[in-house]
């Protein structure tokens, strides 16, 4: 009896910890393709655990909002490292970019849990933009560096253009024309400015 009890808590908190995981993973993809529709339940179920199991992890709603909020964030400033790794520079801005609107459409499929984060937990959101701030602007420097988009540029007006995705009606295409819109963006920062003379 003695030699099996200690093998059982680890594999219990192993297990504990994959169904968090998955959880989270399944939240986020519920809350980016069902947005406010996305029901716990619905999400407990196609994580293959009770609600139960998903109220112990995520006591409300908003905790496993701010929970799935946190890892988009983390995944999305840690691409930022991946891509600088494995692209040219202005390939890799731009695949982030790309990947800011799953970003995003998760976000909004969190919006009113987001809004009453914002009074409980400033922080969050302050902390996030600093990331998000740190990692796109490594990856804007790199590009100037390599001189394959233009230098006159700074890294908060990028975000800013990118944020405004967020103000896209929330229509069926919503996606599509985000994306059309990177595009437009990378062919402004491509496009080298005359310079003057004399």
């Amino acid at each position: 009896m003695a030699s099996t009890e200690p093998g059982k808590k680890p594999r219990q908190r192993a297990d504990a910890r994959r169904n968090r995981d998955k959880l989270i993973e399944v939240a986020a993809d519920a809350f980016s393709q069902r947005g406010a529709d996305a029901s716990l339940e619905d999400i407990a179920r196609r994580a293959g655990v009770g609600i139960g199991t998903l109220y112990r992890h995520f006591p409300t709603r908003e905790h496993l909002v701010e929970v799935v909020y946190r890892r988009e964030l983390e995944r999305l400033a840690e691409a930022a490292v991946d891509l600088s790794a494995d692209r040219p520079p202005d390939q890799a801005l731009e695949e982030w970019m790309h990947r800011f609107v799953s970003y995003m459409a998760t976000k909004r499929g969190m919006a009113s849990s987001l809004k009453l984060l914002m009074t409980s937990n400033a922080c969050l959101f302050t902390d996030g933009a600093a990331l998000l701030r740190t990692a796109f602007g490594d990856l804007l420097a790199r590009a100037i560096s390599a001189g394959s988009i233009r230098g006159d540029i700074e890294t908060v007006d990028v975000l800013t253009a990118l944020s405004s995705i967020y103000s896209i009606p929330d229509m069926p295409d919503w996606r599509e024309r985000a994306h059309r819109l990177i595009g437009l963006l990378m062919d402004g920062l491509r496009h080298q400015p005359v310079v003057k003379t004399g």
